[in-house]
């Protein structure tokens, strides 16, 4: 039995038992408010919101480059408030260098109903975008987005595709000939490796043959679509007289990075490339923009699409600064002295 408050103690039988139901009535509510309280983070735990992003990549798990990338991701969306696992997950679908796997991996996601498709290379956006009319799409490194016909323009992009893209336009190609020729003054003939299957490669091919011209150096343009195809076209360029080579950024190119610089050091050939990461696999030079700060980017479009912004409202961004990387050792290797004042100008030298 409660025990009466001072107060009540003077009080008669009916207004004490009154006194103490008003007693027992508040305690009951107050521990009923402290109940509903503890459980209240546990409901809008299970309530939350987990959203997925279906990420479809032409490499393989195995590739080092993916849990880099991965973290630039993670940080994008941190920039926007989101955490992966709580707020985000990633779902990977790895083509592993079969472009051909592409269409069937991204109707996958599609069925999968993820929130987002994230996409890489300007191949794998444009598989994407047939896939779906209605999930947003970001490209981290899409070449041409206007031209390909990805987006609509680059300020009102339409439609449900966005992103960063990888190259500020063709020119990039030229600069990357004028780059190799100062690097290989003596060289005459440069051979360019293309992939007729991406859709941004065309105009790169064009600019590179207007700077041949300025240069004054013949230009033989050799295609490789997949991987037996890159050993032929290699097998072709050692028929020429071929003294340097410009590589294109391509997915497939990327993925085989390592068997390129390979063949590329076999057959003696200086060669630049599109991406830091050739360099880093054992390519002579490099003229890129960070592939790393791309995926960045991307995870902060990522962020704002989940927060409801639209895909056809969001600009695409392009890279601004662009790093040169020359492989000092690869450069040893072939015999060659990279000139005083292009060494300079190198943002990076891997020893």
């Amino acid at each position: 039995m409660a025990t009466p408050c001072p107060a009540c103690v003077a009080c008669t039988p009916p207004a004490r038992n009154a006194c103490t139901r008003r007693r027992l009535l508040a305690l009951s509510a107050a521990l009923l408010a402290g109940l509903l309280a503890a459980a209240w983070p546990l409901a809008a735990t299970a309530q939350r919101r987990v959203y997925r992003v279906g990420w479809l990549l032409q490499t393989g798990p195995e590739d080092p480059i993916i849990p880099r990338a991965a973290e630039a991701i993670r940080q994008g969306l941190r920039e926007q408030g989101w955490v992966e696992a709580s707020d985000v997950t990633l779902e990977h679908r790895y083509a592993r260098g079969n472009q051909d796997l592409l269409p069937e991996l991204a109707a996958d996601l599609v069925r999968a109903k993820v929130d987002v498709i994230l996409v890489g290379t300007t191949a794998a956006a444009l598989v994407a975008g047939k896939a779906t009319t209605t999930t947003p799409i970001v490209f981290a490194l899409a070449i041409d987005p206007v031209g390909v016909g990805l987006v609509s323009s680059l300020a009102r992009p339409g439609g449900n595709v966005t992103g960063v893209s990888f190259i500020a336009g063709p020119e990039l190609a030229g600069k990357a000939l004028q780059l190799l020729k100062e690097a290989t003054p003596r060289v005459t003939r440069v051979a360019v490796l293309w992939n007729p299957a991406n859709a941004g490669h065309a105009p790169l091919v064009k600019e590179t043959e207007v700077a041949a011209r300025a240069l004054g150096v013949g230009l033989r343009a050799f295609e490789a679509r997949g991987s037996a195809a890159v050993d032929q076209a290699f097998a072709a360029i050692s028929q020429e007289q071929i003294g340097a080579l410009v590589v294109l950024t391509d997915g497939v190119f990327f993925v085989h990075r390592v068997r390129i610089a390979q063949l590329a050091a076999q057959h003696r050939l200086p060669a630049i490339y599109g991406l830091q990461e050739h360099a880093e696999a054992g390519g002579l030079m490099a003229y890129t923009p960070s592939l790393l700060d791309n995926f960045r980017r991307a995870g902060i479009y990522l962020g704002k699409i989940l927060r409801g912004a639209r895909p056809a409202d969001l600009p695409v961004e392009q890279p601004t600064k662009f790093e040169l990387v020359i492989n000092m050792k690869t450069a040893s290797a072939l015999g060659l002295t990279i000139p005083p004042a292009l060494l300079l100008r190198a943002d990076r030298l891997i020893e």
